[in-house]
């Protein structure tokens, strides 16, 4: 009994001497621990800079070699914008309301071909039947990074596919209506310009 006794007392001497050696830390070490994590921090972001860096270096080459003949605004040579003839306001919950406006851009190069430029669109809905001051039914805008999620491919149509909410700016849909589109392409700061008159269907 005597020895579990003095057992466990000098267990419980080992416990209070590794607490007070935890407890006991000083400032200084503290500090060095601090330092270390500090240290290992600014060691993954020297080496992210040092990819980046790396991956410029590379792209610089690339360009460097291009012929100085080569025109940059040539190498993506953005000519104009259309609006697919699907453009139209549509009923798509079914109860006899329009309440959707689609808007299919399609970018066009040089060569006639649709291509999947960068940049933005400002959209505008006009009723020029009203007074000048009530014909601008609504008007949206969609930023380069919401954009080229709604590029939209099929077999039959490719193209930006833009669905605005008009069920509170459109009452009656029973008269043409006038759809502007602005395309400001990011590759060479150009601003492009398209309507459409879309009818009821």
């Amino acid at each position: 009994m005597k020895t579990a006794a003095i057992q466990l007392t000098a267990c419980l001497l080992i416990f209070a001497a590794g607490c007070a050696s935890t407890n006991d830390r000083s400032p200084l070490e503290d500090e060095i621990t601090a330092l270390s994590r500090e240290k290992s921090e600014l060691q993954r972001r020297l080496e992210d800079v040092e990819a980046s860096n790396a991956q410029l270096t590379k792209q610089v080459q690339v360009l460097s070699g291009l012929s100085d003949k080569v025109d940059p605004e040539k190498l993506y040579d953005l000519q104009g914008i259309k609006l697919a003839g699907a453009t139209n306001l549509y009923d798509k919950d079914e109860d006899g309301k329009k309440e959707k406006l689609i808007v299919y851009v399609q970018p066009i190069d040089n060569q006639g071909d649709i291509v999947k430029a960068a940049g933005s669109v400002d959209v505008q809905l006009w009723d020029l039947n009203k007074p000048e001051a009530e014909a601008l039914l609504g008007q949206w805008r969609v930023e380069r990074d919401e954009l080229k999620k709604l590029w939209f491919a099929t077999l039959m149509r490719t193209n930006y596919r833009l669905v605005f909410d008009v069920a509170d700016k459109v009452a009656r849909f029973d008269e043409p209506l006038t759809v502007k589109v602005t395309f400001t392409d990011y590759s060479t700061g150009r601003v492009l310009l398209v309507q459409k008159v879309v009818k009821p269907l």
